[in-house]
């Protein structure tokens, strides 16, 4: 993927190279899809659980921020690439706007799609993120089939889109492909998989635990129970059964009361009957376990997820884990991001991309803006030249 000499023979898959042959990819057919996840429908679940575990969601959200950067800088002898860091499609998206969904999707689903739209005379070039959740493979590998529903799935409803380098011609006259990102993952041909599989089930305790409290300040952290009323049933067999079952239904949603009514032979035997469970020290361990779990299933890091500010806010800590994780993590996704669309550039403008690079800054200036260039690196150890033009400008001017 590196070497682009021989990219308009391959598919660009990213991960993941194939041959593209001679089959024509400009008549559009139905065609099967691999089913993603079991019931074809893994990415609205994996959606579903984002929105409802507080932490998962913080650090795909974060992650994203991190790999998609400050923005992207390029080479004043690149002017068209330069044109499209600010403006990337017809909807007036800047290309960190792009990158930054394409980064959310790969966190979240650990594949992303990207579109690429020009014309027959390559006279411009557009960038736009897809949805990945709308997204799936065609049985050939070499399409991209996009529907807007699913769950119920219309052929005739579908957009099928050919895998860059490959370009399909539609009825507007525009030229359109599809870049495909995707983690590898053993086992998984089609579909990427994404970092934090190992740790759904630590998610889905995050999500459970925090139910379990909003239910306790619904209830004003009143305690589940039976309340035994003296009446008539017909066994105490009966009546057993029914306490059995209003534990089972009640113990993990504290505050709600069911009624029993049974026999009484000669006293009132009404009682409430309280249903115990595991103890609030339990649950909160529970709960801390599950975000531990979490956080080492994402590779992720807790002060870059802001779970470290209520023991102190360490500056020193921020700067040296995301430091650890820029040169770990952050440049990685990034590089993987950014090559397919300085391969794009290099294609369709016929300019040396290989300037487009990201700018990372640290999460709090740790320099004012009012220092110059070279009194930073006299600061951080490095070099320095106070009669270097380049190395006079103040900080705020880069």
């Amino acid at each position: 993927m590196k070497n682009h000499t021989n990219l308009k023979n391959r598919l660009f898959v990213v991960g993941q190279a194939v041959p593209l042959g001679i089959r024509p990819v400009t008549a559009v057919v139905r065609r099967d899809v691999w089913r993603w996840g079991t019931d074809n429908r893994l990415p609205e679940a994996l959606a579903a659980l984002s929105r409802s575990s507080t932490i998962h969601r913080r650090i795909i959200n974060d992650k994203a921020d991190y790999i998609s950067g400050s923005g992207l800088t390029v080479d004043d002898g690149s002017p068209r690439t330069a044109s499209l860091l600010k403006e990337a499609n017809g909807q007036g998206q800047s290309l960190r706007t792009v990158i930054q969904r394409i980064a959310l999707d790969r966190c979240l689903l650990g594949n992303a799609f990207l579109e690429i739209v020009t014309d027959p005379a390559r006279s411009f070039l557009s960038l736009y993120h897809q949805d990945a959740t709308r997204c799936r493979l065609s049985r050939d590998g070499d399409h991209i089939i996009l529907h807007h529903d699913w769950r119920q799935y219309r052929p005739t409803e579908a957009v099928t889109l050919p895998l860059y380098p490959a370009f399909a011609e539609q009825a507007d006259g525009t030229l359109r492909a599809v870049v495909h990102y995707k983690d590898y993952e053993p086992m998984f041909e089609h579909y990427g998989v994404p970092k934090y599989i190992a740790g759904l089930g630590a998610s889905a305790i995050v999500w459970k635990t925090d139910r379990w409290n909003l239910s306790r300040l619904d209830n004003a952290f009143q305690p589940s129970g039976v309340m035994v009323l003296d009446g008539d049933t017909d066994s105490e067999q009966e009546a057993a059964e029914i306490a059995r079952l209003a534990e089972e239904r009640f113990a993990g949603k504290p505050g709600q009361v069911m009624f029993l009514v049974k026999n009484g032979i000669d006293n009132d035997t009404t009682r409430f009957v309280p249903i115990t469970t595991a103890s609030d020290g339990d649950w909160k361990s529970l709960h801390d376990q599950a975000v531990s779990d979490i956080i080492v299933a994402h590779s992720w890091f807790r002060t870059l997820s802001g779970m470290e500010y209520s023991t102190g806010f360490s500056a020193d800590r921020v700067r040296h884990e995301y430091n650890i994780a820029l040169n770990t993590l952050i440049r990685v996704e990034q590089q993987e991001i950014i090559e397919p669309i300085r391969a794009v550039c290099t294609d369709i403008f016929h300019e040396e991309a290989r300037s487009l690079a990201f700018i990372n800054r640290p999460p709090f200036e740790v320099k004012p803006d009012y220092m110059r260039v070279w009194e930073a690196r006299k600061a951080d150890g490095f070099d320095y030249d106070p009669d270097d033009p380049s190395q006079g400008l103040f900080l705020s001017q880069i």
